[in-house]
């Protein structure tokens, strides 16, 4: 028996509205829809319950009408990985309705939960009677297609900082250029010399002799900035209020170009297991043909060296001969 929540959330989400919400189903008619989700069956978890382990045969895929539940890889001497919390409106074991693999993950319960179950033999009995939903479904089929081959022909390994740093405006250039130009030892011995060239440049002699001086009111000649040096402190502090805003800039982007690597170094993975897969199962069949083979070559000479065992009988029988 449903509690009140669970029954509070069945007169809020149809099933009808949730098979509009999967990519697969969303091109249906809405009669299609309907007549689907009076085929779904109503299953309910416990909290913790488990639906289905990794390595079960499939053959149905399930909506959460109300509750969570959790895709998780389950280890044996390590805590299991957590793939994907599925909450109410969103569905897992998909690709069960077009294959008889074992299932790729576990998935529990979070909470207590309602779950629709759609079998393989309800969706191929109402696409027999619909022919044009199951052409709506396999044109769906067929974009997916499209678009992971798409994604395979590309080349997923780029250098994606050189493609970042071409695309960056010349303010953007110049926050990074103050950012490593503060970072080095160039920056320190400029500022060095800068204040020794100031402080030599306002003694009076100098300051006479290149003619930035001023005189005071007893007369004597003191430098354009004497001690203790108001202008040049007034130059620093406008300098180290403008570097304090660019460095954080390019820290900025610096970190955004640490996520787009990190982006592509995930693309580059993800296409290199699906390669390793593809490869894996090329192997399987070749050695599932190689050993065809064999078995076929084995019996062919089995059948040589039984034909070379047994003697040729005589043509006529035991009185055909006199």
């Amino acid at each position: 028996m449903d509690t009140p929540a669970h029954t509070g959330q069945h007169k809020a989400v149809r099933p009808a509205d949730l098979l509009a919400q999967i990519p697969l189903f969303q091109g249906l008619a809405d009669e299609d829809r309907e007549t689907l989700a009076q085929r779904l069956t109503e299953k309910n978890a416990r909290a913790g319950e488990v639906v289905f382990s990794q390595g079960d045969a499939g053959s149905s895929m399930y909506l959460v009408r109300s509750g969570a539940v959790q895709v998780f890889l389950p280890g044996r001497d390590a805590p299991p990985v957590v793939l994907k919390d599925v909450r109410t409106g969103e569905y897992f074991g998909e690709l069960a309705l077009f294959d008889a693999k074992p299932r790729s993950a576990s998935v529990r319960a979070l909470v207590d939960t309602v779950l629709l179950e759609l079998t393989r033999e309800e969706l191929a009995e109402h696409l027999g009677r619909s022919p044009r939903a199951a052409m709506t479904i396999l044109s769906e089929m067929a974009e997916r297609l499209r678009e992971t081959n798409a994604m395979l022909s590309q080349r997923a390994a780029k250098d994606v900082v050189r493609e970042f740093e071409e695309n960056l405006t010349w303010s953007q250039r110049l926050a990074d250029r103050v950012a490593e130009l503060n970072g080095s030892w160039t920056f320190i011995l400029v500022l060095i010399g800068l204040t020794a060239l100031w402080c030599i440049g306002n003694l009076p002699p100098v300051a006479s002799r290149i003619g930035l001086y001023t005189r005071a009111a007893d007369g004597s000649v003191t430098g354009f900035d004497p001690y203790p040096y108001i202008l040049y402190n007034l130059v620093l502090a406008v300098l180290v209020s403008l570097q304090g805003p660019l460095i954080v800039m390019s820290q900025n982007r610096e970190s955004a170009k640490d996520r787009a690597k990190a982006d592509t170094d995930f693309r580059v993975n993800l296409k290199n297991e699906i390669g390793i897969e593809k490869m894996l199962a090329e192997v399987g069949a070749m050695r599932a043909e190689v050993n065809k083979r064999m078995e076929v070559l084995e019996r062919s000479a089995r059948a040589d060296r039984v034909r070379a065992e047994v003697p040729a009988k005589t043509p006529g029988g035991p009185f055909g001969a006199g």
